[in-house]
């Protein structure tokens, strides 16, 4: 006999046939008529600190990374996902899904004697999320973001846990930053033993674990790993005994890193939520001296390919990420936000205008990438460095400050590529094609002059004489009576 109709059950056959009441019939059609909205997933970010792109297995690297590699392989490797050639650019462009250049967070990193953060009218992911219904929102690891008031506190962007460090360079054993403690829970210094990267994993599985069941988390988990200091616990050190030397103990940090990603992924696991969590690694730049970026050019601190393409895997079963495909789609940092506004519900944002974009069907494999210019932008030392993609072409500018140099063109290097083509940058097509150049030096010149009112560069670059760090990195503005989240 077939199936019932479930759609037609005022029929008297159905109800003949099935038994079924008026009443259980109504509740059907009103199943029917109003169906249950779907239940938002969990969402896990996860970020590497310095991590080269030939620094994980799936791209040939030496470092054990066997949990990456299976993120990889379950879900997509991202293999055209853009960051920033800095730490705090990219985190900052990540938390806001704007380019940073905007509010004076994309030209270099927040020192500990500098007093930028990102600004209070700048909406977060963990802001966004909370109008949701995302509850618990945990931050885990490295923040650098702001450590000069309460105000550019973690607590006070949006996440509702913290557990970590304000400062990028902490000792990975002392946990210390210029001679004073560096580590936190919540408001409150955090005086505990244990290699750094170990401890932010075991915080953000406590915090997955102890999630009640069926409520939606944000989980974001950005590591100081690989970052220097160079420093790994023994066992991880004998993980490499091929290697020695800085190669070794960067090596080991990733893979505790990659334990630390494993073990993450065990408790999403353990808790049944894996195939309904929206997971997302990726590095915040390129490797610097220590590290690999190879075939990719150049590194840390250029806009050259090795220091903004970022090895970077998502997998989400539920949403259509996974199969261990390739998606070539251009991405990149600044559309985190908009991809989780999709992802979560969310249509009104609350803030200023963004500049990414939902990038959920690219990768889902659905959809090419984004008919857009993409840029990146770094003014660390005395020049800028700029570069620009648009479709097949990447134009990047190294000379004096862009915006106010009589001709841009003078003591300037100046690239062009055709980065579909080439994506280790080794044919410069600058001279060939001029009209392209011109036209790329225009949108250059146009993306500076979204520079905001205040920026990094206008604060001290060394170390001022006689910066002295507050005592246990207590924020001022911090009332540590106050009742703890």
């Amino acid at each position: 006999m077939s199936r019932p109709d479930v759609s037609s059950c005022t029929r008297r056959e159905f109800l003949r046939s099935s038994g079924i009441g008026a009443a259980t019939c109504a509740l059907a059609r009103a199943a029917l008529a109003k169906p249950q909205a779907a239940r938002k997933p969990n969402i896990v970010l996860i970020v590497a600190d310095d991590l080269g792109w030939n620094n994980v297995g799936y791209h040939g690297g030496v470092a054990r990374t066997p949990n990456i590699d299976r993120l990889a392989r379950e879900g997509v490797q991202l293999d055209r996902f853009y960051v920033c050639p800095l730490c705090s650019p990219t985190r900052a462009g990540l938390m806001t899904g704007r380019y940073p250049l905007r509010f004076g967070v994309m030209c270099t990193v927040i020192t500990p004697w500098r007093t930028h953060g990102i600004p209070a009218e700048e909406r977060t992911i963990p802001e966004v999320l909370a109008r949701a219904g995302y509850k618990r929102r945990g931050c885990f690891g490295k923040w650098h973001l702001g450590h000069s008031h309460v105000r550019y506190h973690p607590l006070s962007r949006g996440f509702t846990h913290y557990y970590g460090c304000y400062n990028g360079a902490i000792d990975y054993f002392t946990h210390e930053r210029e001679g004073e403690l560096d580590w936190h829970h919540g408001h409150r210094p955090a005086r505990e033993e244990g290699y750094a990267t170990e401890l932010i994993t075991k915080e953000a599985v406590r915090f997955i674990r102890e999630s009640p069941a069926g409520q939606p988390f944000l989980a974001y988990v950005p590591y100081n790993a690989p970052h220097s200091p160079l420093q790994a616990p023994e066992k991880y050190l004998a993980m490499h005994p091929r290697l020695s030397g800085k190669q070794r103990a960067y090596a080991a940090m990733v893979t505790a890193m990659d334990d630390g990603v494993g073990q993450i992924l065990a408790a999403l696991d353990e808790k049944g939520v894996a195939d309904d969590t929206f997971v997302l690694l990726f590095s915040d730049n390129g490797a610097g001296i220590d590290g690999d970026n190879k075939p990719l050019r150049a590194g840390k601190a250029t806009v050259y390919e090795g220091g903004i393409r970022a090895a970077a895997a998502a997998r989400w079963p539920n949403g259509g990420i996974r199969g261990g495909r390739k998606i070539t789609a251009t991405m990149g940092f600044i559309d985190v936000l908009p991809t989780l506004m999709r992802i979560a519900g969310v249509t009104n944002h609350g803030g200023k205008p963004l500049d990414g974009v939902d990038v959920l069907d690219q990768m889902t494999g659905q959809a090419d990438s984004p008919s857009r210019p993409w840029f990146s932008y770094v003014g660390y030392g005395t020049k800028d460095q700029l570069a620009v993609m648009e479709g097949k072409w990447k134009l990047v500018y190294v000379g004096p400050r862009i915006l106010t140099a009589e001709d841009p063109r003078k003591d300037a290097r100046i690239n062009l590529f055709a980065i579909r083509e080439d994506p280790n940058e080794q044919t410069d097509l600058a001279e060939k094609h001029g009209e392209v150049v011109r036209r790329l030096l225009a949108k250059l010149k146009t993306f500076r002059s979204w520079h905001g009112k205040t920026c990094l560069l206008d604060e001290p670059s060394r170390r001022p004489k006689g910066f002295k760090a507050p005592k246990d990195w207590i924020l001022p503005g911090t009332q540590l009576d106050e009742p703890g989240k």
